[in-house]
């Protein structure tokens, strides 16, 4: 585990089920740990928490100055249904969150001198077979402008001075910290009642991640002075969706797997579970180039491994 000792890593948005699990990791670490939320973290942990609107300065830029790091990870959820006030959210919680963290550290005497900033692995769009690394083509629809306004966002906000990186997350596979175990904990119980059989085609692309190799991912990128620009935050052995459910289905011992058509998940998925059902009917297969390049060695790379860990 990288030494953290001595160092104050401000984490914006991080009362959330990445956050927590972010924050604790740092923590133990050595790390002297600030959580910015708009609410307060539904867990206790060796932190301290100010709250912020995600918009405006408040009390909390104080923190900034002198420390070592800030990671933004803050963002309203896209597990809801795209409504275009849940859309109008999404984007302006992700763009202006960004933006009120590059005020605040223009306005602070000793800045961080790294920013690492959360992007979506979501910004490749949805091809259906092709492995996208850092080096391809972006998509086109709600997701990929996100991804685009948000990284942009981050460019016109950070420090010229600053070593700024960005992690274009997948799907992380994680432990309920207290905020809720994340999509993870769905799949889980479809799995365990038998449902987590074959969703549409079954052949779309779950590029996923343990939080351990987040955890470590992140903490890498704070203090290897290397590290800058965009990354994929993904695990290097992603799978299609029915071989990701044919697997956790093996770990909490279901024998059986029920198939969603698509005609199903599109009714299914709003009224059941108050989400957008492209969630689930479309994907994507992303490899980092960049971390292999780096030497950045993975605990869970392939899929079996970690969620039996994260099932134990």
């Amino acid at each position: 585990m990288t030494n953290l000792s001595g160092k104050r890593i401000v984490i914006a948005g991080g009362s959330g089920f990445l956050g927590l699990s972010l924050a604790e990791h740092l923590s133990r670490a050595g790390g002297e740990v600030v959580i910015l939320s708009r609410s307060r973290p539904q867990a206790d942990g060796r932190w301290t928490h100010l709250f912020w609107d995600g918009r405006t300065p408040g009390e909390w830029v104080s923190t900034l100055d002198g420390a070592d790091a800030v990671v933004n990870l803050a963002g309203r959820t896209v597990n809801c249904i795209k409504t275009p006030d849940h859309q109008d959210e999404i984007l302006r919680s992700r763009v202006e969150s960004t933006r009120a963290l590059g005020a605040a550290m223009r306005t602070v005497g000793s800045p961080p001198p790294v920013w690492v900033q959360m992007s979506t692995a979501h910004i490749y769009g949805d091809p259906p077979a092709a492995i996208c690394t850092e080096d391809s083509a972006t998509g086109i629809g709600f997701a990929p402008t996100i991804g685009h306004a948000w990284e942009a966002a981050f460019a016109e906000s950070k420090l010229p001075q600053q070593r700024g990186v960005i992690m274009r997350t997948s799907f992380v596979i994680g432990r309920d910290r207290g905020a809720g175990g994340g999509a993870l904990a769905t799949l889980r119980l479809l799995a365990r009642i038998g449902l987590g059989g074959r969703v549409g085609k079954g052949t779309q692309g779950m590029s996923w991640m343990h939080e351990a190799d987040f955890n470590k991912l992140f903490s890498q990128a704070i203090t290897d002075d290397s590290m800058s620009g965009v990354y994929i935050a993904s695990a290097p052995n992603p799978v299609s969706q029915v071989d990701f459910m044919r697997t956790l289905r093996q770990v909490v011992r279901m024998p059986i797997g029920l198939p969603a058509f698509e005609w199903m998940v599109r009714i299914g998925a709003p009224l059941v579970f108050r989400t957008d059902p492209e969630l689930a009917l479309y994907g994507r297969y992303v490899v980092s180039k960049r971390l292999a390049e780096a030497g950045f060695e993975f605990q869970f790379p392939t899929l079996e491994p970690a969620l039996r860990d994260l099932h134990q």
